[in-house]
């Protein structure tokens, strides 16, 4: 079986994750209590080429995830054969759960890191994955 995938979604995607964490982590939204427990100066500024490769990594793991997304929901979706949005949302959904949500929670409780911080964490990722599903789920195939 060929997988089909909509790259411009993906593309679009991966945009999102950087717009849901420019949100997510705001220092408005959650951004100072992240901090905070990250032990994360804010207000440090960073250097052109820090920042160049901070976004341009994220951007690229961004990509990747979103590809993969796309993949496993072309796969759900034939196999359940809903609408495709519905079964992007659903598999965007375990995806996060048993991928991101339970192995953070697991790498969290071993590194003693606060249970705020993995919350926290695991919403941006719930976030990230939902709205990316979403934007695959919208454009289809």
């Amino acid at each position: 079986m060929d997988v089909a995938v909509n790259y411009l979604a993906v593309f679009l995607a991966g945009a999102s994750s950087m717009v849901v964490g420019s949100i997510w982590y705001a220092k408005g939204t959650f951004g100072a209590r992240w901090a905070k427990l990250v032990h994360v100066d804010l207000d440090r500024k960073m250097s052109g080429s820090e920042m160049a490769v901070l976004m341009g990594t994220t951007f690229v793991i961004s990509l990747v995830t979103a590809y993969v997304l796309a993949h496993v929901t072309f796969l759900s979706h034939h196999f359940f054969q809903n609408s495709f949005l519905q079964d992007a949302l659903s598999t965007g959904f375990w995806v996060w759960l048993g991928f991101t949500a339970l192995r953070l929670w697991t790498h969290d409780m071993f590194e003693r890191r606060p249970g705020t911080l993995t919350l926290l964490s695991a919403g941006n990722e719930f976030a990230t994955i939902m709205v990316m599903a979403l934007i695959i789920g919208l454009m289809g195939v």
